[in-house]
């Protein structure tokens, strides 16, 4: 456990000290502010706004956060050729595999609740008070969160494996067939045969279910969201991310430096 953190501290820091983060919560930032102008202008459905295009700012820039970055954690120390030093140490390859993930992942928890308090000076700026079921907005941050930390184990198991471009690639891919797996379960056989009907069911539990993250609908209506979604929410994503960085570290142990 000591390896494994002092790998994500030290991977924190790289992180915190490039500029690309800042200017990405900037943006989000920015984004929020344009919000609350829309707002304005939407009679009546101000909140509304504000919550799902702040949301959606927040999965946005998290997402390239995790996937670029998350790319260059493996990719940067084979160019910089530091994992020679590193490996050289008494320090295990998984256990490098999960200090940058874990590094990775705190970083996009600080940029996150970053972001996630502009997201609620809007809607303190526009409602003035909050109220308690602003509490669905905070379970949707943390599903984002969730989401966000399958991707880093989806990069760093891609860069462990390919090239960066193929990596984001990859990871892009991932993400789009993930957030459409319900209608690849439920796609009709008399629509595109059934053996591609079958082909996509196999795959649809073989990709991570974003869909079951997405509750900016509920939340930005105020709506309650269920305890058993944010347990089934959590467990699947634990699971989901450890196996995934378990085939990344298989690969990297595997992996001939030389």
């Amino acid at each position: 456990m000591t390896h494994i953190g002092a790998v994500g501290l030290n991977t924190f820091r790289e992180a915190v000290r490039d500029r690309v983060l800042y200017n990405l919560v900037f943006f989000a930032l920015l984004m929020m502010g344009a919000a609350v102008l829309v707002g304005q202008i939407s009679i009546g459905i101000e909140e509304i706004v504000i919550v799902s295009l702040g949301l959606s700012a927040i999965s946005f820039i998290g997402l390239l956060m995790a996937v670029f970055i998350g790319v260059g954690l493996v990719s940067k120390e084979m160019d910089k050729r530091t994992i020679y030093a590193l490996l050289s140490k008494p320090l295990r390859r998984w256990e490098f595999l999960l200090g940058k993930f874990v590094g990775l992942v705190f970083t996009l928890a600080v940029n996150t609740v970053a972001m996630s308090a502009g997201l609620f000076l809007a809607l303190l700026y526009v409602k003035h008070t909050l109220e308690r079921s602003d509490a669905a907005v905070l379970i949707a941050i943390y599903f984002i969160l969730l989401k966000l930390a399958i991707v880093v184990a989806l990069a760093l198991l891609f860069s462990c494996s390919t090239t960066s471009l193929l990596s984001i690639l990859y990871c892009a891919g991932f993400y789009v067939a993930g957030s459409f797996v319900q209608e690849m379960r439920t796609l009709r056989s008399d629509l595109a045969g059934p053996v591609a009907a079958a082909i996509m069911r196999w795959l649809s539990y073989l990709l991570p279910n974003f869909e079951n993250f997405n509750v900016t609908g509920l939340a930005a209506h105020g709506a309650k969201i269920p305890t058993a979604l944010i347990a089934q929410n959590t467990l699947y994503a634990a699971l989901y991310c450890a196996v995934v960085l378990a085939g990344a570290a298989a690969i990297f142990s595997r992996r001939n430096f030389k």
